[in-house]
């Protein structure tokens, strides 16, 4: 091999991982500096163990963990995290039973129908998501679009509470990422061979059977990249919850606000954020290392 292709490979490899070194490497190290520094009331509210790096080693026994100690003794942030992994669940699995049919239908649509298809689903991005957010308001409250229907078309005689529940959190969360899960699974859908339906059906399948053995297997890819994309996301979510959701909807994005804007709480908010980051990055990482080693011994 060349020295420019040595370079130009280098380069191709090197910028992706320079990228992530500058923009989530460091501001991780910085945030678990932070997680292990004391809480004082000054600006910034913490104080550093450590200023310089050189001092790391010399006084790497100074770190406290009493942030972290604080999440497992104080129920709150365990509420907090299992409400947010628990409706973060809930709605991405929402998400692919709503979003499944759409993509399927894309994927079997004429060819000359699926860029219109395509762009309906991307459409609402052409929109700020806060701006999106808001008209759920409107759409939710006790006077909004949604109960005016209901009581127009008499299904229901007085208005239903929608805004400032858990529910409405749901609403929002689906509405807000089930792009996220349609365009994988319409990835998928889309490069499948019809003549294994086909084959399947001569075979003695029922259409069912052949969905279930066929086109859903083929189309797992799709299910879990989009399940990552709206699940990680949702966790994690602070705007739905805070602006449609009600005193007795807790999830992490919330509580992290908090530590951060209101008690002034630095080093419990980062030992938050980081405690969130492991429990999302260490399944994932575990998933793929299988995933890879199962790809490897079917070789």
């Amino acid at each position: 091999m060349s020295a420019d292709k040595r370079l130009g490979r280098a380069t191709v490899i090197g910028v992706p991982y320079l990228w992530m070194l500058v923009f989530f490497l460091v501001p991780f190290l910085i945030v678990a500096k932070i997680s292990l520094s004391n809480s004082v009331i000054a600006a910034p509210p913490y104080e550093p163990v450590i200023a310089t790096l050189g001092e790391f080693f010399a006084k790497i026994g100074e770190f406290t963990a009493a942030s972290y100690a604080r999440l497992v003794g104080e129920s709150i942030y365990v509420e907090s995290y299992l409400s947010s992994l628990w409706i973060a669940g809930t709605s991405t699995l929402i998400m692919l039973v709503v979003a499944y049919p759409l993509a399927y239908g894309m994927a079997r649509a004429p060819k000359a129908w699926r860029p219109t298809l395509l762009m309906l689903v991307i459409l609402p991005f052409w929109t700020s998501f806060l701006i999106r957010v808001y008209a759920w308001i409107g759409i939710l409250s006790d006077e909004g679009l949604l109960n005016w229907a209901l009581m127009s078309l008499g299904i229901v005689d007085e208005p239903i509470t929608f805004l400032a529940t858990t529910r409405a959190v749901y609403i929002g969360i689906v509405y807000s990422y089930l792009p996220f899960m349609v365009l994988p699974l319409y990835s998928s859908l889309e490069k499948m061979d019809e003549t294994l339906i086909e084959a399947a059906q001569d075979l003695g399948c029922t259409p069912f059977q052949a969905f279930w053995r066929v086109t859903f297997p083929l189309s797992i890819p799709g299910v879990i990249a989009g399940s990552f994309l709206v699940f990680i996301p949702a966790v994690g979510e602070f705007v739905i919850p805070d602006l449609l959701g009600g005193s007795d909807t807790v999830m992490i994005g919330k509580t992290l606000w908090e530590e951060f804007f209101n008690n002034r709480d630095w080093p419990t908010a980062s030992a938050v954020a980081i405690t969130l980051l492991m429990l999302l990055v260490v399944p994932i990482v575990i998933f793929q290392n299988a995933q890879a080693k199962a790809q490897e011994a079917d070789r």
